[in-house]
């Protein structure tokens, strides 16, 4: 079974008050923040409840965003939305570069060794749960069988073959789940 592409990401972490004017810090998941910039609305999540909301206002404040919604014109107003999430679907997110992978797509998929026990198809090893900053790159925590977890880095010398299309990644060794 293919795992369904997830339609909604998070796209931003919102701040603090900047300003008098109801703007906010928006800070990117991506470290990207063009996409940031272009955005006319977005969906806003705190405390399980979402709200769509229009855009008046954006600039760059680097390392982060600052976005004014409308209707948000003082520092009071805008503290209300200060730990929300920014929710856009993947029209709105961060383009991908050859090779990048949205987390939200690799979540759940199946970890397979290059070959199995036959020889031929590979054996099932556990799923990804998770992408994960480590101190030298991306890790991905894989759940086996077992239940244990373990960790292993996100290159391509370990994962020869990512594809979330078939539903599935490749494991080239998998003497380094032990």
């Amino acid at each position: 079974m293919v795992k369904q592409m997830t339609e909604k990401f998070i796209i931003g972490l919102v701040g603090a008050p900047f300003g008098v004017n109801g703007f906010l810090k928006v800070r990117s998941c991506s470290g990207e923040i063009d996409h940031l910039l272009n955005l006319k609305s977005v969906i806003v999540s705190k405390d399980g409840k979402e709200q769509l909301l229009k855009i008046e206002e954006t600039a760059s404040a680097l390392p982060a965003v600052l976005i004014r919604f409308a209707g948000i014109n003082s520092p009071e107003a805008a503290r209300e939305f200060t730990g929300a999430q920014l929710l856009a679907g993947r029209d709105q997110a961060a383009p991908l570069n050859e090779g990048e992978f949205y987390i939200e797509d690799l979540k759940g998929l199946p970890v397979v060794s290059l070959t199995g026990a036959d020889g031929k198809n590979g054996d099932t090893l556990g799923i990804i749960t998770d992408i994960i900053e480590g101190g030298g790159g991306e890790l991905a925590e894989i759940q086996l069988s077992s239940g244990e977890k373990r960790l292993v880095p996100f290159r391509s010398e370990f994962f020869p073959e990512i594809d979330p299309q078939k539903g599935r990644v490749v494991l080239q060794n998998f003497w380094i789940l032990e």
